[in-house]
C-alpha cells in the first residue's frame, strides 16, 4: 500500500501555507485520509486520499466531471474536472461532528499536477526530445486550458471557511508577467557574410523587404557598440515603453553558450553589443535571464556553466539583482533532470513549463510554487514560475496567426487566470514583434 512521504506532505503544506492560511498542518495518522488543521483549533476537513496519484505516470490516470454539489462555487464553471477517478462519490463534500470529509483527493491531484509526475521517464517525445501536450493528460481530457488545481483549492478554501468561519484566508490579486527570450538580438549583426547574403536574399524573396536587405551592409558595418535603432529585431526599447506604460517589468532571457550549432543563438552574450543591451535593460529597471542553450536541458553542469557566465558578465557590467530566473531554450525539459540544472546554478526560478504545441496550465496552476523533485522525493530551492501562453504557440501551433481567434485564446487563458485571482504569464520573442500586427496584438494584451 501506498502512502504519503513526510517530505510529500511537508511540501504540499507549504504550498497550502502559501496559498491559503499560514497556520495549516496536515496530518496523516488515520489510514486512507488526510487531515486538514488548523493550529490551535478544533476540527479538521478529512481527505480521503487516492495513491494512484504517486505511482500514475505517462498519462494513466481515469477521468470524470464534478458536477458541483449545491452549496459551492466554481470559479470557471458548474463543474470541475476531476483527474483520477472514473466516477465521483455524491455528494462528494459531506459535513461531520468532526468537520468536513471530501471525497475527492484534492492533496493528490496538487502533488501529481505540480510534481510533473506525470512526466517522468515519459516517452511519448516530440522531435525535439520534449513532452507535447498531444501526450499529456490534460489535452486528452479536454482540461489543459483551465487552471485546474486552483480550482479544486478554491473548493478547499469554501470548505475551510464552514469549518471555520471566523479565519482569514490568504487574498490574491491578478497579475501579469511579461518575458522575451532573446534568440535573435539582430537581424543581421552577429552573421557572418554568408549568413547575410542569405537572410537579405530570404528579406527580398519571401518578405519583399528590399529596404531592409539593402540596409544590412551598412547595420553589420556600422554596429560595433550598440544595436542599430534601424534594425528590425531591435524591438527591446519599445517593449520596455510599453512594460512602462502598464507597469510591468519585463524579464529578457539571454543564451550564454553553445550546445548545438543550428539551433542555438548567433550572438556572444561577451560581445559589446550585447553587453549595452544588458546595461541598457538593467538601466530601465527591467530584469535579465538566463535562456540555456538548446541541448542543456539534460545537462546540469552545462546550465550552471551558463548561470555562471550570465552573473559574471552582468556583475562586470554593473548589475546586480536579488533574483535570477530564465526559461529553457525552446521549452526542452526532462523531468527532474532540468531541475537538478537549475537548482545547482542557484537560480531563483524557472519559467519553463507550458508546452510549446498547445498553450495553457501544464502544471494545472497559474501560481508560482516550490520546486519538488518527485523521483529523489524532495522539495528544492528552486520556484517554477508557470509559463502559461507563448505567442509562437498560439499562433503557429495551434494556427491560430495573429487573428482575432488568437486574440481571444490570450484573453480566454488570461481570463481563466483572472477568476483564481492568479498571474498570467505571457512570453513574446523580441524578434516576433517586428509588425504593426504583431505589435497591436500584444499591447492589447497588456491593457
Amino acid at each position: 500500500m501506498f502512502r504519503y512521504t513526510q517530505s510529500q506532505l511537508k511540501w504540499i503544506e507549504v504550498i497550502l501555507v502559501e496559498r491559503i492560511h499560514n497556520d495549516i498542518w496536515l496530518d496523516n495518522t488515520v489510514e486512507d485520509y488526510i487531515l486538514i488543521k488548523i493550529k490551535n483549533r478544533a476540527l479538521s476537513i478529512n481527505i480521503k486520499s487516492n495513491y494512484s496519484f504517486l505511482t500514475a505516470t505517462h498519462s494513466d490516470l481515469p477521468f470524470s466531471n464534478w458536477l458541483i454539489d449545491e452549496g459551492w462555487n466554481g470559479v470557471l464553471d458548474e463543474f470541475v474536472p476531476a483527474p483520477g477517478y472514473s466516477e465521483l462519490e455524491n455528494p462528494l463534500i459531506n459535513k461531520k461532528d468532526s468537520g468536513y470529509e471530501i471525497s475527492y483527493d484534492i492533496l493528490g491531484l496538487l502533488f501529481w499536477a505540480l510534481s510533473r509526475l506525470e512526466e517522468v521517464n515519459c516517452g511519448d517525445l516530440d522531435k525535439y526530445d520534449r513532452f507535447p501536450a498531444s501526450s499529456s493528460h490534460a489535452l486528452k481530457h479536454g482540461y489543459l486550458e483551465r487552471p485546474i488545481v486552483d480550482e479544486w483549492l478554491s473548493i478547499l478554501s469554501q470548505v475551510m471557511q464552514r469549518v471555520w468561519p471566523d479565519i482569514q484566508l490568504k487574498q490574491h490579486q491578478f497579475c501579469m508577467k511579461v518575458s522575451h527570450d532573446v534568440d535573435i538580438p539582430s537581424r543581421y549583426l552577429f552573421q557572418n557574410w554568408h549568413g547575410i547574403l542569405r537572410r537579405m536574399m530570404a528579406d527580398i524573396i519571401k518578405r519583399g523587404d528590399l529596404i531592409g536587405a539593402l540596409r544590412a551592409p551598412r547595420i553589420y558595418l556600422k554596429s560595433h557598440k550598440e544595436l542599430p535603432k534601424n534594425d528590425p529585431m531591435n524591438t527591446f526599447e519599445w517593449i520596455m515603453d510599453q512594460s512602462d506604460k502598464y507597469n510591468l517589468t519585463s524579464a529578457f532571457y539571454f543564451i550564454c553558450g553553445k550546445t548545438d550549432q543550428l539551433f542555438d543563438a548567433d550572438y556572444d552574450i561577451n560581445h559589446p553589443v550585447i553587453r549595452t543591451l544588458i546595461r541598457r535593460i538593467y538601466k530601465r529597471k527591467h530584469e535579465i535571464g538566463l535562456h540555456p542553450s538548446y541541448n542543456t536541458y539534460n545537462s546540469p553542469d552545462a546550465i550552471v556553466a551558463e548561470a555562471n557566465r550570465l552573473r559574471d558578465i552582468c556583475a562586470q557590467v554593473g548589475v546586480v539583482q536579488e533574483k535570477w530566473g530564465g526559461r529553457m531554450h525552446f521549452l526542452r525539459w526532462s523531468q527532474p533532470i532540468t531541475l537538478y540544472g537549475w537548482e545547482a546554478a542557484g537560480m531563483e526560478y524557472d519559467s519553463t513549463l507550458s508546452y510549446a504545441d498547445h498553450a495553457g496550465f501544464r502544471c494545472g496552476t497559474c501560481f508560482e510554487y516550490p520546486a519538488f523533485d518527485p523521483v529523489a522525493g524532495m522539495q528544492l530551492n528552486l520556484r517554477i514560475r508557470p509559463l502559461i501562453a507563448m505567442e509562437v504557440t498560439i499562433r503557429d501551433y495551434m494556427d491560430l496567426g495573429l487573428s482575432k481567434e488568437a486574440f481571444d485564446k490570450f484573453e480566454q487563458l488570461k481570463s481563466a487566470c483572472k477568476s483564481v485571482n492568479g498571474v498570467f504569464t505571457l512570453l513574446w520573442h523580441n524578434n516576433q514583434l517586428i509588425t504593426k500586427k504583431s505589435r497591436d496584438l500584444y499591447s492589447s494584451l497588456l491593457e
